[in-house]
């Protein structure tokens, strides 16, 4: 019977039980794409990657990374978690590793303590930022449990951008974010209504405290109620607020995952280069559990 290895962590985090949760499977070679699916719907973490060979030599792996009902095309927890568990391997090239997505080359830069164990990583999002539809402000409080008022819309409406994959960034006020609760009865309305949003419906709540932000996300329809720590949304939003904001770059500390008891701490660096405003990702990484999928 073939076995697979994987190891899980805790990524975004500095202590064991916090972050967000990730099951790394190390070499993936001969599982089909139903049993990748299959298996990150077994291991039940926000999302699961599974390891293969680049396609070019010139990189070090081909990553793929299933959510609990689908296939992304770019993820932030699932690289900077990835990359840690492949460093720990030795597999790194002087501190930086390349993985090949969907979306496109994701480099990553590990970082290292003073005796050189591997404790987090920053990864540089695959695309520039790119903007989608707005959607209306009564529909997404009623996604989110939040009373209309309590939509903050100075700065920009919510709306849909990515770096790679796609979220609605929606600012709230501070007093409603601890408050906000998901309706999948309101996230299916909304997707219905807006066949823009091409099925996917994740929603990216922020209060902002100049650069300090407290976030939540909720995906109900992909199967996550809500994530304790998102990083491609973290740093589609330092993009976002760059772009709007002014400026040539900008460091942002977003706070996530409080209200779910698994507190996450994720660094966001955003800059304006040739071809938009880019952003990296950054924060630390706990390796928790190792075991083996026998299929």
């Amino acid at each position: 019977m073939p076995s697979f290895p994987y190891e899980t962590l805790d990524v975004f985090t500095d202590r064991p039980f916090g972050g967000n949760q990730l099951a790394v499977f190390t070499d993936a070679r001969g599982l089909s794409d139903v049993q990748m699916q299959s298996l990150a719907a077994e291991m039940n973490y926000s999302e699961t990657t599974f390891v293969l060979p680049p396609d070019d030599p010139a990189n070090d792996a081909r990553v793929r990374i299933f959510h609990r009902t689908a296939e992304m095309p770019f993820a932030g927890h699932p690289n900077v978690g990835t990359a840690c568990v492949l460093a720990r391997h030795g597999r790194d090239r002087n501190g930086v590793l390349r993985f090949e997505q969907m979306a496109g080359l994701v480099e990553i830069a590990v970082e290292r303590d003073a005796a050189g164990a591997v404790t987090g990583a920053v990864i540089a999002a695959p695309q520039a930022l790119s903007l989608g539809i707005e959607l209306p402000v009564v529909g997404i409080a009623a996604c989110a449990g939040v009373a209309s008022p309590d939509i903050v819309t100075s700065a920009h409406r919510p709306v849909q951008a990515s770096l790679g994959v796609k979220f609605v960034l929606v600012q709230v006020a501070p007093a409603a974010l601890a408050g906000a609760m998901p309706d999948i009865a309101a996230f299916r309305k909304l997707e219905s209504e807006n066949p823009e949003l091409q099925g996917r419906l994740s929603l990216f709540l922020y209060a902002r405290d100049g650069n300090a932000i407290s976030a939540r996300m909720f995906a109900p329809l992909a199967g996550t109620w809500e994530d304790p720590a998102t990083g491609s949304a973290s740093a589609t939003l330092g993009a976002l607020l760059l772009s709007l904001d002014g400026g040539d770059e900008a460091a942002y500390s977003i706070t996530q995952g409080v209200e779910m008891g698994r507190p996450s701490r994720l660094n966001v660096m955003s800059r304006r280069a040739a071809d938009g405003v880019r952003s990296r990702v950054g924060g630390n990484c706990v390796p928790m559990f190792r075991g083996e999928a026998l299929l």
